[in-house]
Parts: C-alpha cells; sequence; structure tokens
C-alpha cells in the first residue's frame, strides 16, 4: 500500500519529512513494513502558496519479503526496508490508515494560516500525470479528486483539500531521474539552539565522497547542508548515488542527531523544466525556451539583468537574471543582438522569466571601436576628418573613405556553453546536467 501526505508544515516551522518518519515509527508500532525506499518528492517551485521547497512524501508499506537494509535510524531503532512485500489483509490495511492518520495531525502544525494536512493511501502507484502535471503546472484539486476516485483510493484531509495534490503527486512519482538525500533531525530540545555542523567535516565528505552535490557554494564558501529555516532538520547529505550518503554521514560533525532517513528524491533532475515557446510561459509555470536576443542588455538596481529575446515564432519574452544567482548576470549582461540562447526558468505574477540557467547557443560576432586606416605607402595612422568624412594621411595626404575604418575582432566574454547559478541560488529541482 502506497502513503502519501502533504502540507503539514508552516512557514513558522515543522517539515514534511520529518512527519514522514513519525509514519516510519509508528509503522514499527503496528508491525508494518517499510517497503522500497521513501520518496521526497519536490513539486512546481513556483506554487504561491507553498512553505518553502514545496515537498511532498510517500513511503510503499506491507509485509515485507527478501532482503532487507537499513535506510535510517528513528527512535533510537533502525528503519529496515525491504526489496518486497506482501500485501497488508483489508482489516489491518484499515486500521494502519487510521493510525497514519492519526499520526500525521500529531505531527502536523495544524490551526496556523496555510496548514492543511492530507494523507492519501492506495493499492498501486496513480497515474503518472499526476506528477507530471503537479511539478509543471497549478493543479485543480478537483482534477485530482477524480482520479482519486477512480482508483479507489483512501483520502484523509484537514482544512482545505489542497494537500492532496502533492501527496498524490509524490506517489505517482515513477522515481526513474532521480538522487538520494539523507536527512538527519536535531532534538526537538535544541530547536531554539543554532545549528552546529562543522563546515571542514563538510567539505571532508564531500572531498572523500564525489557522488555528493550541493554540499558547498565554492565561490562564497558557504556550506548548504544545514537549513536557516525554524524546521527541525540538522543537515542533509545529497548524492546520485544511495551509498554517498550513508557514508558521508559517518564524517560530518554535528550536534547528537536524534534521527536520520535515506530518501530517494527527484532533486536535480529538472522535472519542473519544459520546453515550450514563449507564448506558453503563464503564470506559475517553468520553461526552457530557445530565441534570439533583440536589445542590450539593462542593469537594474540591485545588480539584477534584464534582456529581450524573441522564440523562433517571433513572440517576445523578457529573462531577468537576478544578482545572487552570481553567474548569470554576467553571463546575460555580455549577449548583444543577434546572439541565440536557450534559457530556463520560471514565471510568478509578473510576465517576465526568472533564469535558473543559460545556454550560450551560437554567439555573433563582437567588435572593437573602429580604427582609422594605415596609410599603405608612408605605413602612418590616418587620421579623421570628422563625421562620415573620411581619413588623410598626415604624410602623403592621401584620402580614404569613411568605410575605410576597421574594427578589431573580439573575443567573447563567455564562450558557447552551458552555464548555472553559483550552487547556493540554486532551485531542489535545478538540473545537474549541462542542460535541462
Amino acid at each position: 500500500m502506497w502513503v502519501g501526505i502533504d502540507d503539514t508544515d508552516s512557514p513558522r516551522g515543522g517539515c514534511t519529512t520529518w512527519v514522514l518518519t513519525e509514519l516510519l515509527a509508528e509503522a514499527r508500532r503496528n508491525g508494518v513494513d517499510l517497503i522500497g525506499e521513501p520518496r521526497l518528492v519536490r513539486l512546481n517551485p513556483n506554487i504561491p502558496w507553498k512553505t518553502r521547497g514545496n515537498a511532498a512524501l510517500a513511503a510503499r508499506f506491507g509485509v515485507g519479503t527478501g532482503t532487507r537494509r537499513r535506510l535510517g535510524v528513528v527512535d533510537g531503532s533502525p528503519v529496515w526496508s525491504y526489496a518486497r512485500g506482501r500485501p497488508l489483509g483489508v482489516g489491518r490495511a484499515a486500521q494502519w490508515i487510521e493510525h497514519a492518520w492519526e499520526r500525521v495531525l500529531a505531527s502536523s502544525r495544524v490551526g496556523e494560516p496555510n496548514t492543511d494536512p492530507a494523507l492519501v493511501a492506495v493499492d498501486r502507484p496513480l497515474p503518472a500525470s499526476l506528477y507530471w502535471n503537479a511539478v509543471r503546472e497549478v493543479v485543480p484539486v478537483a482534477e485530482v479528486d477524480d482520479v482519486l476516485e477512480a482508483e479507489q483510493a483512501i483520502v484523509r484531509t484537514s482544512g482545505s483539500r489542497r494537500g492532496v495534490v502533492g501527496a498524490s503527486a509524490a506517489i505517482a512519482w515513477r522515481g526513474a531521474r532521480c538522487s538520494w538525500e539523507l536527512i538527519a533531525y536535531r532534538s526537538p530540545e535544541r530547536s531554539h539552539l543554532p545549528r552546529e555542523v562543522d563546515a571542514e567535516s563538510v567539505r571532508e565528505a564531500q572531498r572523500r565522497n564525489p557522488d555528493l552535490f550541493l554540499c558547498e557554494d565554492p565561490r562564497t564558501r558557504r556550506i548548504l547542508v544545514a537549513p536557516h529555516t525554524p524546521c527541525p532538520i540538522l543537515f542533509g547529505l545529497r548524492g546520485t548515488r544511495p551509498e554517498a550518503p550513508m557514508a558521508a554521514r559517518r564524517i560530518v560533525r554535528s550536534e547528537p542527531v536524534d534521527r536520520w532517513v535515506l530518501f530517494r528524491t527527484n532533486q536535480g533532475s529538472g522535472d519542473h523544466l519544459r520546453r515550450r515557446p514563449a507564448a506558453e510561459l503563464t503564470e506559475f509555470r517553468s520553461a526552457v525556451i530557445l530565441g534570439t536576443v533583440v536589445s542590450s542588455p539593462e542593469v537594474l538596481a540591485g545588480g539584477h539583468v534584464r534582456v529581450r529575446m524573441v522564440d523562433p515564432a517571433g513572440v517576445g519574452v523578457t529573462c531577468v537574471a537576478f544578482e545572487p544567482t552570481k553567474t548569470l548576470p554576467h553571463v546575460v549582461g555580455s549577449l548583444i543582438p543577434g546572439d541565440l540562447v536557450r534559457v530556463w526558468g520560471s514565471r510568478s505574477e509578473d510576465p517576465s522569466l526568472h533564469l535558473e540557467g543559460v545556454e550560450l547557443v551560437r554567439l555573433e560576432l563582437r567588435s572593437g571601436p573602429s580604427r582609422p586606416p594605415r596609410c599603405a605607402t608612408c605605413h602612418r595612422s590616418t587620421r579623421s576628418l570628422g563625421h562620415l568624412r573620411g581619413f588623410r594621411c598626415p604624410g602623403c595626404r592621401r584620402r580614404w573613405p569613411p568605410e575605410a575604418a576597421s574594427r578589431a575582432v573580439l573575443t567573447p566574454t563567455f564562450e558557447v556553453g552551458v552555464y548555472h547559478p553559483t550552487p547556493s541560488a540554486r532551485r531542489h529541482l535545478a538540473p545537474r546536467g549541462p542542460e535541462p
């Protein structure tokens, strides 16, 4: 049986991943086994009512069979995951869902604004379209309700029903293009204290485990594994293989770890991005757009840079590279009209595309200031006679027309290729590869 949860936290605190660890503890108390890896699924990052990272969680439960492996420690006991499993009986499954829902409510920030927890339980994975819509679009609750009714899913909600969208999408994610994150949690008694995570030990963990990613921003030397929000997470280690964060956990020095769990995630997948014509870039969508630059870049207050481009259909779009991305304003600021670029990013209420990456596909020739021609007879540099009047040699007095001026061809500041934001400014879903 698959169980998905969402919308349990608030801007003031809480964490849906932590609530999932509570479900793992509840499953152990009920004699229910974890099948496979728990899933941390990031959804559309542009949704205006999200709390922080817009993550939903899912896990599969049953009667474990076959080999097992340890994926965490909760309440001092190992979290065992079985490679395969058998279904729970009907009565046992119903009892488990009720216990799970009680645990979700007890662990959520119920009563705080915009905290409306939801739980979805279903015997088989939901249609993958639920995930793709939720990671790329704004999905009406009624649209998901129709699917859940057809799939005979069990649904529990408190407050609005908006959380069923994320809970369903987490179950619907197929988990193919994935990474892993090991999340360590701090003791609740320390929640009011500054986090203690040794930066040098994080760097050492990354040096010894090259499959880790986004542990540090080398530009700022800022450690990226520890959040700065009011949540129970102590640190998170992300890797392209599950073994990397598991090994790195033993290297990182920190305050006492209360519990930890390894999640399969869609982080770094770029799944929120879709190749679209500029005409389809509507509110709260992300897009990958190929276009030609038609204006000179404009530097805005705060160091942000804006440029205008048109796609192959002739539809224009304004792109903005924000200063915190560090790399992108410099790349966008180097563009000239005629450059062919591929950009990706997201839209909020304003119509501009907020850039998350840039690929320079083809660059126009750059030329420097015009230079007067050199006299072939005297080998001296000629002098200008004034605007549009040409040039004359100061020695032999020979004259040249204005078009005889030459321009030096300049090397572009940035070469053809792909450019990403500095690591500290990347979104959870930002693609790790060269281009989305």
